[in-house]
């Protein structure tokens, strides 16, 4: 909409550093084909590990929250979900695969919006609905009163205002010939900005990012989970949205803070991937090699729960059979007792073979 006006992103002074940002994504974006083509049953591993991040995380930063027994098996399991907080991450989950098999056939149109959100949201009364009333990004601030942050676009003119986002997207991408990441960029901010559900805008915005790259060629999302990223890096996430959004009704906002850590997010993810999938040139098992390349990213000492969140798809039993293992060859040693204990790596070599 605003971001897309006046042929704005083709007309965009970009930045050398935010050039070599985007540089840096479309190199690996190459790599990455000849990547998955290699170890079948590690992709498999990472499709599933960054499943349940994906489900996990894009609803803890709404606050939506589930006991840890629970997120497997209603992600990759056939679990019922038992209140509206699992109901949500079913939800989620469902709009996930819907995405992940039928990216092709989901154009980015207000119909396809309307229908992740009532994925989504399945179950409360306007799922897949445009907001009714007018609503505010509130700041809550520790000891301070909330203020008003943002001021999206009114209820009675969302409808509009999607219809000429959706258009104004793919004229970019099919006649203007702008970047593909620069137009998904706008396309998330300008979605944002709008904000046209009552609840659940954040999460859509983030499968609509997904799905977005998807049709640009970017399926890193399937690997590595984007939303993990994103809650990871929450701070610069609302900075770069606050920085964006000043002057978004006027159309005469900056977009290159929310391009720059959307670009950011991109390029960490295909860096993740290639540490995991790029460099396993052995047939040991998929889940193993998670093990592994989770202990060679970790900085300093770590623990059992610290290679847990890092590998979701992963059991404790195995978990702690690996490091058995790795202990005997005298790559790792344990630093105390119990589930709690610490770990420490041995020497400066990776777990890598």
């Amino acid at each position: 909409m605003m971001s897309f006006r006046d042929d704005r992103l083709s007309k965009m002074a970009v930045p050398l550093g935010t050039v070599w940002l985007l540089t840096d994504v479309a190199e690996a974006k190459g790599r990455h084909e000849l990547y998955t083509k290699q170890a079948p049953q590690l992709l498999k591993a990472l499709r599933e590990a960054a499943l349940i991040q994906s489900v996990e995380s894009s609803n803890r930063i709404e606050g939506v929250t589930v006991p840890r027994e629970r997120l497997r098996p209603l992600v990759v399991g056939n679990a019922k979900p038992q209140d509206r907080s699992e109901q949500d991450i079913h939800g989620y989950r469902q709009a996930l695969q819907l995405i992940h098999t039928s990216a092709r056939d989901l154009p980015i149109t207000p119909q396809t919006l309307q229908r992740l959100h009532g994925t989504v949201l399945q179950g409360v009364g306007d799922a897949g609905q445009w907001k009714q009333v007018g609503n505010e990004i509130i700041e809550v601030r520790q000891g301070a009163a909330p203020i008003v942050r943002f001021r999206p676009v009114l209820a009675a003119d969302t409808p509009a205002a999607i219809e000429e986002l959706c258009l104004s997207y793919r004229h970019a991408v099919t006649q203007d010939e702008v970047a593909g990441l620069v137009a998904v960029a706008a396309l998330v901010l300008d979605f944002l900005c709008v904000h046209p559900f009552r609840d659940g805008n954040g999460r859509v915005a983030r499968l609509l990012s997904l799905l977005a790259l998807y049709h640009h060629g970017h399926p890193v999302g399937r690997y590595v989970s984007l939303e993990r990223l994103i809650e990871e890096s929450k701070e610069d996430y609302y900075e770069a949205l606050r920085r964006s959004s000043e002057h978004w009704h006027a159309g005469q906002h900056d977009i290159l803070p929310w391009l720059n850590y959307f670009a950011t997010v991109i390029r960490r993810a295909y860096r993740e991937f290639e540490s995991r999938a790029g460099d396993v040139k052995t047939p040991r098992g998929a889940k193993t090699a998670l093990i592994h390349a989770a202990i060679d990213s970790f900085p300093g000492d770590f623990t059992l729960a610290n290679i847990e969140r890092a590998c979701p798809g992963v059991s404790r039993d195995m978990v702690r059979r690996v490091l058995k293992e790795l202990r005997r060859a005298g790559r790792v040693t344990c630093l105390g007792r119990g589930p709690g204990a610490a770990w420490r790596k041995k020497g400066n070599t990776t777990i890598k073979r």
